[in-house]
């Protein structure tokens, strides 16, 4: 009898609160509850692999992680020393730490990472795997304070000396593994880890929900080329949704954070793309890039992005790539509480037209609109550009509330519609339209 009591209890209590809280209008998505409590820590180095970052610990460490989820799963341990290795993949309820001290460097062989069909620059095809690597891995954490390196010096070179050699060599003519990828992953959460030198991309999160990325630095070299790390992007947010990235820091030789999803004529029939959307970026500072957020250049439908508090000491604050042979709608940018430090560009909207292939096909249209900057301060170099294709259609851009002190107030303006300033000071002086020049 008591039983059924509670059950009924339980039912009616249920009741009431869905009742209540459709009454208010508000909505609750339930917290994801992790199916992997097991706290079994597996330090690799009492398994066999060495941290002389000489030796090659790929099939021991692998064969940790097969081990760890076998018996139910737990904590992959890397401690101080340098691990070196190629290709690894996690597993469901398998989790990383990587201590302080500890390295997890990826070889320069590119031999030692799988070549497999992997999602990489808005397709499928065979290319390398990452140095981590995680399919349907929910409730995945990775924490720090340890470092991922890349190593890419060695794969930059090459780049550079093949593209130099092969007129029209492209990002993916020449084979570099990214550090980090995650796909078809919920509930995912990475702290405090150092993203260093990547191959190519550092974090590629692809069709992922729900994660965090907290604490966490990227770096790889930003000087001017050869000096600088190729595709070396910090997040590539592609086809996920509800992602935040908090209290990062960025100093690399692409773009900071960009949010990616197909390419081409038929990228909106692309089902394995879905929209990017609800995507926070709030407290972190960005030192060297090609800008705080960039869409594109692959992406098809970006929209409800939200970037605030966040500093610049380089890269431009807003940069949307729009490529002629892709239908694109980037739509609801929210940017405020935006400090420049000697920053770049306020924006760089623009065609984006280093690859494209119409495939016969008559150019795509696109869509760039309702996008609001408020509350900007500091110094820069100008207010960039506002432009578009020839199919593109950019409307209801609005900047509010800002004090900046520009080297130059170059605006490059083209077809635009709705731009508006409300309370916006350029080095002192009061402005209501937007110089053109």
């Amino acid at each position: 009898m008591k039983i059924k009591f509670s059950i009924l209890l339980s039912a009616l209590s249920f009741f009431l609160g869905n009742h209540a809280n459709a009454k208010s209008g508000m909505k609750f998505s339930s917290s994801p509850i992790s199916n992997y409590k097991n706290n079994t820590r597996y330090n690799i180095a009492e398994h066999g692999a060495s941290g002389d970052g000489k030796t090659l610990n790929t099939k021991v460490i692998q064969t940790v992680i097969d081990e760890c989820a076998q018996k139910g799963g737990g904590t992959l341990v890397i401690p101080k020393g340098v691990f070196l290795s190629g290709s690894l993949f996690l597993k469901p309820g398998v989790n990383l730490e990587l201590q302080q001290g500890a390295v997890l460097k990826g070889s320069t062989n590119i031999n030692d990472y799988q070549k497999l069909n992997t999602r990489i620059e808005g397709h499928f095809e065979p290319w390398r795997a990452a140095l981590l690597n995680g399919d349907r891995v929910d409730h995945l954490r990775i924490t720090g304070p340890g470092t991922l390196d890349g190593s890419g010096e060695p794969f930059y070179k090459l780049f550079y000396s093949t593209r130099s050699a092969i007129p029209g060599t492209t990002n993916l003519n020449v084979e570099r593994p990214r550090l980090t990828f995650i796909q078809n992953s919920k509930d995912v959460k990475i702290s405090g880890v150092l993203f260093l030198n990547s191959g190519f991309w550092n974090l590629h999160l692809y069709r992922c929900q729900k994660v965090i990325v907290e604490n966490c630095r990227f770096q790889a070299p930003s000087g001017p080329t050869p000096n600088r790390g190729p595709s070396s992007d910090g997040i590539d947010v592609d086809s996920s949704q509800d992602i935040t990235i908090s209290g990062c820091s960025f100093s690399i030789g692409d773009d900071c954070i960009a949010l990616k999803g197909s390419k081409g004529p038929f990228a909106m029939q692309d089902k394995d793309s879905p929209p990017v959307e609800r995507i926070l970026i709030k407290d972190c500072i960005f030192e060297a890039g090609g800008g705080i957020v960039t869409f594109g250049s692959e992406a098809t439908l970006v929209r409800d992005v939200e970037v605030k508090r966040c500093i610049t000491r380089g890269p431009t604050v807003l940069r949307l790539k729009l490529r002629p042979d892709t239908p694109q709608q980037y739509e609801n940018i929210r940017m405020s509480d935006i400090t420049m430090e000697n920053g770049g560009a306020i924006f760089k909207v623009s065609p984006w037209t280093q690859y494209f292939d119409l495939k016969g096909e008559q150019a795509p249209k696109a869509l760039v609109r309702n996008i609001k900057i408020s509350n900007i301060r500091g110094t820069g170099a100008s207010f960039g550009e506002i432009t578009g294709h020839a199919q593109a259609e950019i409307m209801d851009i609005t900047v509010k509330n800002a004090d900046i002190k520009l080297k130059s107030e170059e605006f490059k303006l083209g077809n635009v519609k709705g731009l508006t300033f409300k309370n916006v000071k350029v080095n002192g002086v009061k402005m209501l339209v937007p110089k053109v020049l």
